[in-house]
């Protein structure tokens, strides 16, 4: 029997046979008890969607993962871009790679070649005499040959992927150890379990993480717009959740009615808002993860609540054109005003900031510029795309400028 089944796995087929079942029981192996969407095997960056959700992309059991090299390149554009176009949500992403190795292969192909045995002696056509206990040996082999196959699919895909700032080509890499498909967990879940081991990964967030990690450039006015909040939670300056959306407002709208934090929109010129809540029940639907919406520190609810003066008014990125204007900040002392005759100088800053330090442009060079006058931000950027995925980059553009509130002062040409 032995050598019946070297000669049935030596006539398989890779393409017809050995790389579909492959595919096939890596696949379900992953969705089985998956708690979070799951992307098998993509052949470009354009098939896994970006969303804000927690998404667990599974690499081909073809493609095996070394630490570095091209895949671990190509990895990184698929994080950043989706086809063309970057991604809005690159810390969504959680890729499950294999080791290098044959030992999958080996296992699935001998699994096979069991399989097709049973089933030419089911069907009569290998020969020989086979009573009960023969076929019942032979299923057990069969059953066995599974299992081992199973098992080597959860020891093979020991390495997960996220997107990571610290780090030089932004991806850190987690060893996820050895596992057991009878260990009574799932693949998705030892994922999650390596990610929360981490610290990169939360099932919830509270109200003292948002109060220690509240932006220093807010803290004045005490309000965060709802829309940078998210998007903290998104791009890797917070911690990642399965999905922010649904939580985020969950525990919001838990923050307010119990006097964490208080709601506000539509920002008055007497920097009151049109709407406020604190300390009461807020309908989910008010809680809009949009520039208009603001999450509001305790003493600054407490404040406008009561009826004080609120303090000054959010820092709000400014509506970019030409000739923006931004309010100097006041310094920790009085500047002496300009009068006239007096010499001056305008400085200007010229030139390509790459990918990696956008986000850092507004805490770092931003508070500098705001201790002279006249600060003047233009907005100018062009990109190149085919005609194809011209009017899916536009669409998505369009969304994100309506998130930000910028409809108005941003125009797509």
């Amino acid at each position: 029997m032995k050598k019946v089944v070297s000669d049935r796995r030596a006539s398989l087929d890779e393409e017809t046979e050995v790389k579909p079942a492959l595919r096939k029981l890596a696949e379900d192996e992953f969705r089985r008890g998956a708690s979070i969407p799951v992307v098998p095997f993509p052949r470009d960056g354009a098939e896994i969607p970006d969303t804000p959700r927690l998404t667990l992309v599974v690499g081909d059991p073809d493609v095996e993962w070394s630490g570095g090299g091209s895949l671990r390149a190509q990895i990184a554009e698929w994080t950043r871009q989706r086809g063309k176009s970057p991604r809005l949500y690159p810390g969504a992403l959680v890729w499950c790679l294999k080791k290098p190795g044959r030992d999958l292969r080996e296992r699935v192909e001998l699994w096979l070649a069991w399989k097709r045995v049973a089933r030419e002696v089911a069907e009569g056509t290998l020969g020989g005499e086979f009573d009960k206990s023969d076929r019942a040996e032979l299923q057990s082999k069969v059953k066995d040959s599974e299992e081992a196959a199973k098992d080597e699919v959860w020891g093979d895909y020991r390495f997960a992927v996220v997107a990571d700032g610290q780090e030089a080509d932004r991806l850190k890499v987690i060893d996820l150890g050895a596992g057991h498909s009878s260990s009574g967990e799932t693949l998705c879940g030892r994922v999650i379990a390596a990610l929360k081991s981490e610290a990169l990964l939360n099932e919830s967030v509270g109200a003292g993480y948002i109060e220690r990690n509240w932006p220093p450039a807010l803290k004045e006015s005490g309000a965060w717009p709802l829309a940078s909040l998210r998007q903290s939670f998104l791009n890797g300056s917070l911690t990642r959740l399965v999905d922010p959306d649904a939580i985020l407002k969950n525990k919001i709208v838990e923050f307010v009615g119990r006097g964490d934090f208080g709601l506000a929109s539509g920002l008055k010129t007497d920097r009151s808002y049109e709407r406020l809540w604190f300390q009461e029940l807020v309908a989910p639907d008010e809680v809009a993860f949009e520039s208009g919406v603001f999450l509001l520190r305790k003493a600054t609810a407490e404040a406008l609540k009561s009826g004080v003066p609120a303090t000054p008014a959010p820092v709000q990125a400014p509506a970019p054109g030409p000739t923006t204007t931004m309010t100097p900040a006041p310094g920790p002392e009085p500047r002496p005003e300009l009068t006239p005759g007096a010499p001056t100088r305008t400085l200007r800053l010229v030139g390509t900031v790459p990918p990696e330090v956008w986000n850092r442009l507004g805490t770092k060079i931003l508070p500098k510029l705001r201790t002279g006058s006249e600060l003047r931000i233009g907005l100018d950027f062009s990109v190149t795309v085919k005609a194809e995925g011209a009017a899916s980059l536009a669409s998505e553009l369009r969304q994100v400028l309506q998130e930000l509130g910028l409809t108005d002062s941003v125009r797509l040409e």
